[in-house]
């Protein structure tokens, strides 16, 4: 993602109202939008949408192809996926390093994957048939899990096998790392100097909050980035410059508080690259 430049905010519904065009207005450097929410968007969000993508520039970001899954993706939603990408020229397109169906039977869950070398050829070819259908390269995301399939690599390993199996860019989630780290027991900054740094395509940043009953940190995209993530962003910055963006999917506020927080980010990535 060499060509996007600056930081990126998850596009909603409940911000298109407040989403103008002039000097004054709030726009972030770009917006992500998750395909499967505006495939067959209402009439009445489309003018907006399509002003969007005319003024500013648009990443995807699927949740549904399930790339670990025993079979392959739906030519179906393939197609439709083109079509939308295509429609609204959007260049960048990315998933999850999970899987959400077996035998075609959708959990609408991102699952975790067993971390061993018969998965990374499973799904090197997945994201190789994908790519061929929608005449793009994608990213792969690392995936938040609270439960550990049996494997015979680590996480990063595995990931890092699986970049350079399949040739796809990753993009780096920062809060599922964070999770992760604590949830699990490592340490987040050992783990991300042991990716392939030179494969990310851009970060991802979100919220997270503690369940009292299983005792564990849960990747919710409810909150604001808390300090721990904006300290791994900080330090991912140091050593690669890529674009960040937030996401914010449950609990959304306002454009107008989403700003506050984007501001944070964007002092953060211009400090960084301005001493790169």
């Amino acid at each position: 993602m060499k060509t996007i430049k600056g930081c990126g905010l998850g596009l909603r519904t409940e911000f298109l109202d407040d989403i103008l065009f002039d000097k004054k207005s709030f726009s972030p450097d770009w917006w992500e939008v998750t395909p499967e929410n505006w495939i067959n968007m209402p009439v009445w969000y489309r003018e907006k949408f399509e002003e969007i993508t005319q003024n500013t520039p648009i990443v995807a970001h699927g949740v549904s192809l399930s790339l670990g899954s025993n079979k392959k993706p739906k030519k179906k939603h393939l197609k439709e996926l083109k079509n939308f990408l295509d429609t609204y020229k959007i260049k960048y397109y990315s998933e999850h390093i999970s899987y959400s169906s077996y035998d075609n039977i959708q959990a609408h869950e991102l699952l975790p994957v067993p971390l061993t070398m018969k998965m990374v050829d499973l799904m090197s070819d997945n994201i190789k048939y994908v790519e061929d259908f929608l005449g793009r390269n994608i990213s792969i995301e690392n995936a938040t899990y609270y439960h550990c399939e049996p494997s015979s690599l680590s996480e990063s390993d595995f990931i890092n096998e699986l970049l350079h199996k399949s040739d796809a860019k990753l993009l780096l989630d920062l809060n599922n790392v964070y999770v992760n780290s604590i949830n699990h027991k490592y340490n987040a900054k050992k783990f991300i100097k042991s990716l392939d740094l030179n494969h990310v395509s851009y970060i991802h940043l979100a919220g997270h909050y503690f369940d009292d009953t299983v005792k564990m940190l849960i990747d919710s995209h409810g909150t604001k980035v808390n300090n721990d993530t904006w300290d791994l962003l900080k330090y991912t910055l140091d050593k690669i410059d890529v674009s960040p963006m937030i996401e914010r999917d449950n609990n959304i506020p306002t454009l107008k508080v989403m700003e506050k927080e984007y501001k944070k980010m964007k002092k953060i990535y211009d400090k960084r690259v301005s001493h790169g």
